[in-house]
């Protein structure tokens, strides 16, 4: 064979690969979200797929289907026991495909592509023509995943990892006395509310765009009996919000949120006018380069790239906006930072969590 063959055939394999991958990733997020893994977890002994579709109340000609995809992509084993098939879901995977897994779930993102197929397929084909972005409100159900993967995020981290690592522990000592804080993005507001449980002294105010997200949030501090939150409806971008809320806040945080504002320099530049005298903002965004080749190498480019394609840059570029995307980078993102007035950038990674890098600014 000739050069020219050999990278053809290479090719070849590696589309079949690709093929497979995705295939899987699209059954993987099915077994997610019918909580069919959550059915299989704990169980020692294989299971026929007909015992596994009762315990689950499924139908067993369903479930046979997606166990072939399971074991054909090697997450389940195949046991042959008394010329019948069995399936047993090893721990090591159940660890990292459950909902229990906490911020090791790598389960939860399987839905991410489906979804944003489902959703957003037919707007980013015409954004390819048009250049237009794409309203939050192509995307009725991914509110309701952003809450599902703050969960797995921050349920078991950020009190008891995260914020003891803001500032040497001493952030953990100021919530603890009473301060004001200000989670931007807020989404339906499992960041803030965690953190208003555990700092009872501290008064937390959350803001999103999403009228949806926004409700839910005030709902489920209200269940929680968190009368120390309170949630708005407001574009942190607005000047009008900025000078509501001018030298208020004493810590402010965005998780994974600066990314997807329509005009994140006027957001960043909000953020910095809304902190009192010895304030401090928390960024945690992605941990990314700002080039495309530095990224080359990245171990999720593919996927993050994909999830910026398909909804950051997309909801960023809507009515006008900078579409900053996903993907814009530890350098630029400094870059910003310093044009926005924050002169004190610590840049670190952040405990247990290998997606994203922490900006720990101050004006």
């Amino acid at each position: 064979m000739t050069s020219e063959q050999d990278r053809r055939a290479a090719f070849a394999e590696r589309m079949v690969d690709i093929l497979n991958a995705s295939s899987l990733n699209l059954a993987l997020a099915l077994g997610y979200r019918t909580r069919l893994f959550e059915a299989m977890d704990g169980v020692d002994e294989p299971q026929s797929a007909s015992e596994l579709a009762n315990a689950a109340g499924m139908s067993e000609r369903y479930v046979r289907e997606w166990l072939g995809v399971m074991v054909a992509g090697r997450v389940i084993e195949l046991h042959n026991e008394d010329d019948e098939e069995r399936f047993l879901l090893p721990p090591e995977h159940a660890d990292i495909l459950t909902r229990r897994a906490g911020s090791s779930n790598l389960g939860v993102y399987t839905q991410e592509i489906p979804l944003l197929t489902q959703c957003a397929m037919d707007g980013v084909l015409k954004g390819f023509v048009t250049g237009e972005g794409l309203s939050y409100d192509t995307y009725p159900r991914f509110q309701q995943f952003m809450g599902e993967l703050a969960d797995a995020k921050h349920m078991k981290t950020l009190v008891e990892d995260f914020l003891p690592s803001v500032d040497g522990g001493r952030m953990v000592e100021r919530l603890r006395s009473g301060i004001r804080v200000l989670d931007m993005g807020c989404a339906e507001g499992l960041a803030l509310r965690l953190m208003a449980a555990a700092f009872p002294e501290s008064e937390f105010v959350g803001l999103d765009c999403s009228e949806e997200a926004i409700h839910t949030a005030r709902l489920e501090a209200g269940i929680e009996g968190l009368d120390n939150t309170s949630f708005e409806l407001r574009d942190v971008a607005d000047p009008v919000t900025a000078a509501d809320y001018e030298g208020a806040f004493d810590y402010v945080t965005a998780f994974d949120a600066v990314h997807d504002q329509r005009h994140p320099a006027k957001a960043l530049d909000a953020v910095h006018r809304m902190l009192a005298p010895g304030g401090a903002f928390s960024m945690v965004d992605i941990a990314a380069e700002s080039d495309i080749g530095g990224n080359a190498g990245h171990p999720m480019g593919p996927f993050l790239y994909t999830v910026s394609l398909m909804h950051c840059m997309p909801v960023g570029l809507h009515d006008g906006g900078a579409g900053l995307g996903m993907m814009w980078g530890r350098q630029r993102a400094e870059r910003m930072l310093a044009e926005a007035g924050f002169s004190d950038v610590n840049v670190t990674e952040i405990p247990n969590d290998p997606f994203n890098l922490h900006f720990f600014c101050r004006p």
